[in-house]
């Protein structure tokens, strides 16, 4: 029980932890930038916003490689603090400007993920992970 209140870091549940919220996150996010793949190459126009002035096709193209591309390299913890910069960038700008004027309930989900990159671009991908072994590879 006196664990339970502990604030000692334990490293072993830090990586655990690290482990569970990449996997989850990174699986989540696949189930928002599967579908926008798949309507890249659909023969139907692209239905999509130019939230920040880059033009539909580039916002579109950008989107898709936060949410697949770095999810899944976020999923696997290959580079995962490079991988976050474009999810938390693209969270950012669906909190910020895409759902600046909508109510919090509807906006707060991307904030939520903004938060959860931004842990993982500070934290890294932890010791079970692609990362971690390379680099003890490299190491050695």
């Amino acid at each position: 029980m006196s664990t339970t209140y502990s604030t000692i870091l334990n490293l072993r549940n830090t990586d655990i932890a690290l482990f569970i919220l990449r996997v989850g996150v990174g699986a989540i996010m696949l189930t928002h930038g599967i579908p926008k793949l798949m309507q890249l190459f659909s023969p139907e126009p692209i239905a999509f916003g130019d939230p920040i002035g880059l033009g539909v096709e580039a916002s579109f193209t950008l989107v898709i490689f936060a949410e697949v591309i770095c999810s899944v390299l976020i999923l696997l913890g290959l580079g995962t603090r490079l991988a976050a910069i474009p999810l938390a960038i693209t969270m950012a700008v669906a909190f910020f400007v895409v759902h600046a004027p909508d109510p919090f309930q509807r906006k707060e989900m991307a904030l939520i993920y903004l938060i959860i990159y931004i842990v993982l671009f500070l934290t890294g991908s932890g010791k079970f992970s692609l990362d971690h072994y390379f680099l003890k590879r490299k190491q050695k």
